[in-house]
């Protein structure tokens, strides 16, 4: 009898501690109690942990994960498409944080190892991915964090005149071209600065663009990463573009970019560095 009330009690004790989160899959997973190692395989997955104070819980983190400077002494197990399997298996975490549509998920889940998936393309995404990571933490904080991104995001489109309202903008997001539509968080920062993107987002979050289009449709400000600006001009016709003859061209460091692309607790410095853009402010930029 004690035998059997010491089972009960045991099993009591782990039901009180386990954490059960739903994914942006719609699965529900379940710990024994809230993760103490934790490997992350998109940037911006492990800087949320981080911006929630649970820095120390992670045991790994993808290829590209470089913010803050703690997470780059962390062992670091490939990417989105190359995650190495064996590695993080060895890390032995409680819990892996990765895209919905990352190769890694059903492998890992095969494995035993349990996962949670994120679809982060918009702000709202983002938004849910906090809720979700806090609720797994069982720390309190996520709701407040996201005020104060909100309120940074509100703080950056104060900060532009009148007149930058209607500017027309195109943002390459990597060469090809692919460009940051209206439905990106990207595209939604910009709309909330006031700017007009000229990529509409019933092609897509990160559409792969005909660069004819971008000609077509002239923008009158041009955002790229340095390594790629010095291409432009190569382009068939893009000289004729607006924003290129004037010298209305923001060239975003890898630093910068990095801000920008990653929808994560940075999103009010990105929100920054796109209206200094805007407003002809942006360091080493133009």
């Amino acid at each position: 009898m004690k035998s059997l009330v010491a089972a009960l009690l045991a099993f009591l004790a782990l039901a009180a501690n386990a954490v059960t989160v739903t994914d942006d899959r719609g699965v529900a997973v379940t710990l024994r109690e809230p993760p103490k190692r934790i490997v992350t395989l998109l940037p911006s997955l492990a800087e949320t942990v981080c911006a929630l104070g649970a820095c120390d819980r992670l045991a790994g983190v993808d290829d590209y994960a470089n913010y803050p400077e703690q997470v780059r002494r962390l062992p670091h197990v490939g990417g989105l498409d190359d995650a190495q399997i064996e590695s993080i298996v060895a890390l032995k975490p409680d819990v892996v944080l990765l895209s919905n549509t990352a190769r890694a998920l059903n492998r890992l889940q095969a494995l035993g190892v349990p996962v949670l998936g994120f679809d982060l393309k918009t702000l709202a995404d983002a938004k849910r991915a906090f809720g979700k990571i806090g609720q797994l933490l069982e720390l309190r904080g996520a709701d407040a964090a996201w005020q104060r991104i909100e309120a940074g995001v509100d703080a950056a489109a104060r900060s532009l005149p009148p007149s930058v309202r209607g500017t027309t903008v195109y943002f390459e997001v990597s060469a090809g071209p692919y460009a940051a539509s209206e439905s990106s968080h990207i595209g939604e920062l910009l709309a909330r600065l006031g700017a007009a993107n000229i990529v509409p987002g019933r092609l897509g979050s990160v559409p792969l663009l005909n660069p004819e289009f971008v000609v077509r449709a002239d923008p009158q400000v041009v955002m790229v990463s340095d390594r790629d600006a010095q291409a432009l001009l190569a382009r068939p016709g893009w000289s004729r573009i607006r924003a290129l003859r004037e010298g209305r061209v923001c060239r975003f460091t890898t630093q910068q970019g990095d801000v920008i692309v990653r929808p994560g607790p940075r999103l009010a410095e990105a929100a920054q560095l796109l209206a200094d853009c805007l407003a002809g402010r942006l360091k080493g930029g133009r």
